[in-house]
């Protein structure tokens, strides 16, 4: 049985592929074979079926991870990945992680505190991009002074 369902995992990951070759497969064998519909088939295979399969099986939905460097400030921002996770899984990892990480006793009071703020504020990619701009401009302050 699990099996069946890693075969119908595989195939839903592939299918756009699998379409592509097919009709290719198709067609190149009917232009072999001296076939006149070839041309409309792949023409039809490459405009309609592909596209269409494509938006039935492919996840379009990339996930974004933002990632905030502690002692820079740098914001590091990654396209892709698996499209499982969700930003509150993200979030809840990485506070997980703190979590961690204060008990261990690697961060001090004041260090987690600011952390769990940072993380706070920066739960979505918008957050970050804003929370980076303040910094920044905190920043540009101080060197004005």
């Amino acid at each position: 049985m699990a099996d069946d369902e890693t075969l119908r995992e595989r195939f839903r990951h592939n299918a756009s592929g699998i379409a592509a070759t097919t009709v290719t497969g198709i067609w190149l064998a009917a232009l072999l074979a001296d076939f006149g519909w070839w041309l409309p088939f792949m023409l039809f295979g490459y405009i309609v079926i592909i596209p269409v399969v494509s938006m039935l099986f492919d996840d379009e939905e990339e996930s974004e991870s933002v990632y905030v460097e502690s002692e820079s400030g740098s914001v590091r921002v990654e396209h892709g990945g698996s499209s499982e996770g969700s930003g509150a899984d993200d979030t809840t990892d990485a506070l997980e992680r703190l979590r961690t990480r204060y008990a261990e006793g690697d961060l001090t009071d004041e260090q987690f505190e600011r952390k769990l703020d940072r993380l706070l504020e920066t739960e979505t990619p918008e957050d970050a991009a804003e929370w980076v701009e303040r910094e920044r401009t905190g920043r540009e302050t101080e060197r004005e002074r």
